[in-house]
């Protein structure tokens, strides 16, 4: 049987121009003030119109960083069990998603949970993504659920065998805040990143984790504060947005009202930096191909942010809070880029004002790595213009 062949970035140096916006995913500064973009070698090197082994003609397409999905439940493959669908994580690119970050393989059948299994599971999950990426995706799996059993030894083993992150804390016996601080603490001593549910239980075996909870454990990243799917009151989530010190995330699969809630008191407490996107998919509310898109469009639209900033809570806030190298249009990084405009038929001059309107991007095309990976999307509306390659 042949080896699968390793995925690697594009060769050569690859001009893009004519681009009509150029988002950063960077708040910062959201808009760049450039109409050409240079790859070479599948990484970002510049926004200077130089010589080229080849080049792309975006005509008038925005391009922004390939969306990255902060919380996802990714199980072997580009199949979940738990809607028992395949191809879930291809139509996702279609969709705008680049990367994947997993909050746990939490729907896989027969999930071990005693600490040698759960170990084995992340290192293979880990292992198994970083060989086998469905049209050049970025799955980072590898994200064990805690229990109340295991002891600091066994996340210093994680962190000896090369895990960073964990899943939720809430979606196995550790829930409630005395638990919960104590794995964040150690796993704060050993440099592991920990993600905490927040709300209500999501399946049968999870629980509910109250702001209490949360602030008591102070976890790296506050998931779906929103619900997932069911949201904690309203005040509560202000007074996280407020008091929690990790990221703020909001998800597709939660409260959309809640989502609301909660950016406008990050915005108010000075923390848009603070805010993530994700879906919190594939789960019992199915899988969303244009998950992502619709979370930014409704930052954008019903939130009232501006949508260049709202892109950055799906890409540029999530490469520096969760620490990964992609996510931003900048020199250095790896060139995993979409093409966007505004859908065909949609009001509105450009991209950014029919996402304000309510209306999701078309998607034109999609590249990771300097490798064109989709055309036109098969999962949003056409968009009006496309790039000629």
């Amino acid at each position: 049987m042949a080896a699968e062949a390793k995925e690697l970035p594009a060769k050569g140096r690859l001009l893009i121009r004519n681009i009509g916006l150029c988002l950063s995913g960077d708040l910062d500064k959201p808009i760049l003030d450039s109409d050409c973009l240079l790859i070479e070698d599948g990484v970002i090197a510049g926004f200077t119109a130089e010589d080229a082994d080849s080049e792309i003609d975006a005509q008038g397409c925005a391009v922004m960083p390939g969306l990255i999905d902060s919380h996802t439940h990714p199980v072997f493959g580009d199949w979940t069990p738990r809607q028992n669908q395949l191809g879930w994580i291809e139509m996702n690119v279609n969709g705008a998603v680049t990367s994947f970050l997993s909050a746990g393989e939490v729907h896989l059948p027969g999930r071990p949970k005693d600490a040698e299994g759960v170990r084995a599971l992340a290192m293979v999950a880990q292992r198994c993504f970083q060989n086998f990426r469905p049209i050049g995706a970025k799955v980072i799996a590898g994200a064990p659920v805690p229990e109340l059993d295991f002891d600091r030894d066994f996340y210093a083993s994680l962190k000896a065998a090369g895990i960073h992150r964990i899943g939720e804390i809430g979606l196995g016996t550790v829930a409630k805040g005395p638990d919960a601080a104590r794995v964040t603490g150690w796993c704060r001593e050993l440099g592991i990143e920990t993600i905490m549910h927040t709300g209500g239980p999501s399946i049968a075996g999870s629980h509910l984790v109250t702001a209490e909870d949360v602030l008591e454990a102070q976890p790296d990243v506050v998931s779906h504060i929103n619900g997932g799917p069911t949201s904690i009151p309203h005040e509560a989530v202000r007074e996280l947005c407020r008091h929690a010190t990790g990221a703020l995330e909001a998800v597709h699969n939660g409260n959309e009202k809640s989502a609301i809630v909660a950016m406008e008191t990050a915005l108010e407490a000075g923390r848009l930096g603070d805010f993530l996107l994700g879906t919190d998919a594939p789960a019992g509310s199915g899988v969303q191909p244009n998950g992502m898109l619709r979370m930014v469009t409704l930052l954008a639209s019903f939130g009232g942010l501006p949508a260049e900033q709202a892109i950055c809570c799906a890409t540029g806030n999530i490469t520096r809070k969760r620490k990964i190298d992609q996510g931003m249009l900048e020199a250095g990084r790896p060139a995993d880029i979409v093409f966007l405009d505004r859908p065909d038929g949609s009001a509105g001059k450009n991209v950014l004002e029919a996402m304000a309107m309510g209306n999701i991007p078309g998607i034109a095309a999609v590249m990771i790595d300097g490798k064109m990976r989709t055309g036109r999307s098969r999962s949003t509306p056409p968009s009006a213009r496309v790039p000629r390659i």
